[in-house]
């Protein structure tokens, strides 16, 4: 209930705050209902920083309570939040009170061409409204969860079972990965930030290009690779997923500690994640580019291709600040019920923007 009058009270603040604002002021005309909006701004602002001000004592009597200050720093820590406070309504009130008695000494309306006028509060020759910078973005007092955009992209490829990576059908270089997401960090530990839980979703794009002429075909269950009749420019088979991300990150942090606030930063910092993810198949589309006949051909085959459609698999990262070297590796097959099982692996940079 307390935050929600907080809020009414901003809402309200910012409506009637329009009165005296220098970059939207209204008719400087002399009427009963501006007055009395006035007076009823000058309540919105005394109720407005008492709230402030108790918000700002419940963070110190919080900090107090976790034995991060004495008794006597809390309070002369709740005195200089009162005198603020105090100052605060002195001063705003008094801009009011000063609009007020324009209003009620002169017949403001029309000037001497002919023009409406506006009326602002003049301070060093310039139009200004004292208002408390971020009021309505209080900071919470321990933030435990943060967010990230997530990208990454580099080589991809696929350890064919019995193989070795090196005799991959597929080419180094020109087989890449993409991927794009958003992802969560929660602190495990109250009052550590060593282990973090990240998790989240992702659009996985696997690319793989076929080596010596090659492209895919589907013969019942089955996906192989067959030589094309004409000289391919490209084949490309790409494969979309969408995973959801688990990984558990740890490395150092610095504490940030401030009067009303803490958080733990992990800027300039080395860190580990480890772990995985499972998700689906939402798309198979294969791209070829040859010519026929003196004709530039582009095929497009958009079907399943036998490929698999859960997909999990295992993920890590070494990061220093948002820039991390990142490895995936699908445990689950490219394609289903095939002879020889094939894995995507992928490595590639990855980078976490907050």
């Amino acid at each position: 209930m307390q935050t929600i009058t907080k809020y009414l009270a901003l809402v309200v603040l910012c409506v009637n705050v329009q009165l005296i604002n220098a970059q939207d002021t209204i008719p400087a005309i002399k009427n009963e209902k501006n007055i009395k909006m006035l007076r009823h701004l000058k309540t919105v602002v005394e109720k407005e920083e008492k709230e402030f001000l108790k918000i700002e004592v419940e963070a110190i009597n919080k900090r107090l309570d976790n034995g991060k200050i004495t008794s006597e720093e809390a309070q002369k820590l709740k005195m200089k939040a009162a005198k603020l406070a105090a100052l605060n309504i002195e001063n705003r009130i008094g801009i009011i009170d000063n609009k007020i008695a324009l209003f009620e000494r002169n017949d403001y309306g029309l000037n001497r061409g002919g023009k409406e006028t506006k009326l602002g509060v003049i301070i060093g020759g310039e139009e200004v409204l004292y208002v408390r910078e971020n009021d309505d973005k209080r900071k919470k007092y321990d933030k435990r969860t943060s967010s990230d955009f997530v990208l990454a992209f580099g080589l991809n490829n696929a350890i064919v079972e019995g193989e070795n990576l090196e005799d991959s059908p597929y080419k180094f270089g020109g087989s890449r990965f993409l991927e794009l997401g958003w992802a969560w960090k929660t602190r495990v530990f109250k009052n550590s930030n060593f282990l973090r839980f990240k998790y989240g979703y992702s659009f996985q794009i696997n690319g793989l290009k076929p080596d010596d002429n090659k492209y895919f075909v589907q013969q019942g269950n089955q996906t192989i690779l067959q030589e094309f009749p004409e000289n391919l420019k490209k084949s490309k088979l790409s494969i979309t997923n969408l995973v959801f991300p688990v990984h558990f990150e740890f490395g150092p942090s610095k504490k940030v500690d401030k009067e009303t606030y803490f958080r733990y930063s992990t800027r300039n910092q080395f860190k580990i994640g480890m772990g995985g993810y499972a998700g689906f198949n939402i798309g198979t589309r294969q791209k070829l580019k040859y010519k026929l006949n003196g004709e530039q051909i582009k095929d497009k085959q958009k079907r399943g291709f036998n490929t698999s459609n859960l997909v999990y698999g295992l993920s890590g990262y070494i990061a220093f600040d948002s820039v991390a070297l990142y490895v995936k590796y699908d445990v689950s097959p490219i394609f289903k019920d095939q002879i020889i099982d094939q894995n995507n692996i992928s490595l590639g940079v990855r980078f976490d923007v907050d």
